[in-house]
């Protein structure tokens, strides 16, 4: 059982047209995670697995939950500690439904914008 010291929103958007007719993007929470949250860094020379390591700058572990059918690597972000992070993979470790390991590429700026 993963309890994990972090929690996360998983936030996917929405492509919305504001006053002026402009399509910008709208991020809503859609699923609340609880786990850790780990650094991998971004200079990785390996790349286990076919896993995109070397892009990836952390790496999120927490408790197996269904996700969503709307969460998507391409859509979706995840805030921890009030930090803006790219989805980069989804990964349940050989589909045994106990935990995922997602790795994020850290995005800096407003976590909220």
């Amino acid at each position: 059982m993963i309890i994990g010291n972090t929690v996360a929103e998983i936030q996917v958007y929405k492509s919305e047209k504001n006053e002026i007719g402009e399509l910008v993007k709208k991020w809503e929470t859609i699923q609340i995670l609880k786990g850790f949250l780990d650094l991998i860094g971004g200079d990785s020379d390996y790349n286990s697995f076919n896993v995109k390591t070397e892009e990836s700058t952390h790496v999120f572990i927490c408790e197996y939950t269904p996700l969503s059918e709307l969460i998507t690597a391409r859509s979706s972000r995840l805030i921890a500690n009030g930090k803006s992070y790219d989805i980069m993979l989804i990964d349940n470790p050989m589909e045994l439904n106990c935990h995922y390991e997602i790795y994020l590429k850290m995005t800096g700026g407003d976590a909220y914008a």
